[in-house]
């Protein structure tokens, strides 16, 4: 009998490039569809990371007030390799279970 199991996990990034590398490899990679990933503040703070990344190095408008949040609900089989993924795009916290 499979695992049906719906898991949650989160990875936080300091830049919003780390962020959207990792929903690329959500999507490439395991098939999980882009509306079912989420990408938020990981604060109350509007933000784009607390470091600039490509896009945004020269732009006023581009607060560095904290780190950005990505999530996804997955399937309990494919934890550790999203984890792994999440991970491989520079996240410096990964939880979920």
């Amino acid at each position: 009998m499979a695992d049906t199991a719906t898991n949650t996990i989160r990875a936080t990034f300091e830049t919003r490039e780390a962020a959207d590398l990792a929903v690329e490899h959500l999507v490439q990679q395991h098939g999980i569809a882009r509306p079912d990933i989420f990408i938020q503040s990981a604060s109350d703070e509007n933000t784009t990371g607390t470091e600039s990344s490509r896009g945004d190095v020269k732009r006023a408008d581009a607060p560095h007030e904290g780190e950005i949040e990505v999530s996804v609900d997955i399937a309990a089989d494919q934890l550790q390799a999203v984890q792994r993924s999440f991970g491989d795009a520079g996240a410096i916290r990964v939880s979920g279970r």
